[in-house]
């Protein structure tokens, strides 16, 4: 559960011992896997055929107690779990349960909750459990390997290689990150949004444009692209990335971006006109973000150094990209913004803005609403039992 650098080689040293091994992980390449002979599968799938459970992925809002007693509920009986990614991925209680009821035969715990665990805590004491406190870099070898991973990384720092593990990134004069600021933003937001829109399937190319009045040598993307990368990957992973080790972790993770530059009419004081981010060849959470291509589309500029989203899809809007956004698709009609705005505030939740585009009167529109407070489950749900809307989605920024 998890293919990342350690789940994917965990693969291959179970593979050498005759397993049969799958995986799940939403965003993990097909290419990257089968060539490791492995097969990609839905987490409930991995639930049901798997005897060993070996757990590898990052902590975050949507792997937050994924194991739980619905979970385990759909597990074979016998299954042995192995977690050394993180504690908070497993629910302690439903394990604890699953453990008494026979469900789970053995579990291996280097990770928990609260570490180090409180005294008394009943699965450090079970029977059925192997525990080491979080043991993963403390062994003789991974002492070792840091060491070398150190001197191999100072050595070709000091020959001018680009180091992945560098904390200071290449020189960028003053002038032109003070230029660049706000759309170095934008490129990070864009990123946040396009990766929240992406259904359960793995990301490989992601389409980049610049739209600007300068000559292509007058734009240096490399930050932008950078920051894009960033967008993509931190909300889904416990990497982070930098303008040092960007282009690494997205080949590392079978992340292709291709940038295009558009010669747009404009003034060459202004570096940028657009950014558009299209991600082809995913399923999306919210349709509308889908262009007539089938891609996810997503465009964005900058305004009084402020980020907007200009465009989702095929519909033009006028977002500020700051707190949070809730997209809605709806028939346009009177009444539909103070329906919504009605249910955010009985909730106390204060909307900084709100954008409506459409095709034409009368016909569909999309809605941007901008939140400075997090809504609710209970807001969402409501808004999302509003008859006349036809969609929507909730985007983090």
């Amino acid at each position: 559960m998890g293919f990342g650098k350690v789940g994917s080689e965990v693969a291959r040293r179970a593979k050498g011992l005759g397993m049969h091994v799958i995986a799940h992980d939403p965003y993990a390449s097909e290419d990257r896997a089968h060539a490791i002979g492995v097969d990609l599968v839905s987490f409930d799938e991995a639930l049901a055929r798997s005897d060993f459970l070996s757990l590898h992925m990052p902590l975050t809002p949507s792997t937050d107690k994924i194991f739980n007693s619905e979970s385990f509920a759909k597990c074979k009986k016998g299954v042995r779990i192995i977690n050394v990614a993180r504690g908070g991925v497993i629910d302690e209680e439903a394990l604890l349960h699953a453990l008494d009821s026979g469900i789970v035969a053995q579990a291996a715990l280097d990770v928990f909750t609260v570490e180090p665990p409180k005294e008394g805590n009943k699965l450090v004491t079970h029977e059925k459990v192997i525990v080491t406190p979080h043991l993963g870099a403390s062994t003789i070898e991974a002492q070792e390997g840091v060491a070398i991973e150190i001197a191999e990384a100072v050595a070709g720092a000091l020959q001018g290689e680009l180091a992945a593990t560098a904390v200071n990134a290449p020189m960028v004069p003053k002038e032109v990150l003070d230029e660049l600021t706000p759309y170095v933003s934008l490129a990070e937001k864009l990123g946040r949004l396009a990766i929240q829109l992406v259904a359960a399937s793995g990301v490989k190319n992601v389409k980049v444009s610049y739209s600007s009045a300068r000559d292509g040598d007058d734009l240096d993307t490399r930050l932008l692209r950078a920051m894009i990368i960033k967008g993509l990957i931190e909300p889904i992973s416990d990497a982070y990335v930098n303008l040092v080790n960007a282009d690494f972790i997205a080949k590392q993770r079978g992340l292709k971006v291709i940038e295009a530059r558009e010669l747009c009419d404009g003034s060459p004081e202004v570096p940028l006109q657009t950014i558009v981010i299209k991600i082809a060849n995913v399923q999306s959470r919210f349709a509308t973000a889908l262009s007539d291509s089938g891609e996810i589309t997503l465009e964005g500029r900058v305004k009084e150094r402020i980020p907007h989203l200009c465009k989702v899809g095929e519909f033009d809007v006028d977002a500020s990209l700051e707190g949070s956004v809730i997209l809605t698709r709806q028939q346009d009609q009177p009444g539909m913004i103070g329906i919504v705005g009605n249910i955010l505030g009985d909730e106390n939740i204060n909307v900084n803005f709100m954008s409506v585009g459409r095709i034409a009167p009368r016909k569909e529109a999309l809605m941007a609403i901008g939140l400075d407070d997090e809504p609710t489950q209970a807001a969402l749900k409501r808004i999302g039992s509003i008859p006349e809307l036809q969609e929507y989605v909730y985007l983090k920024l």
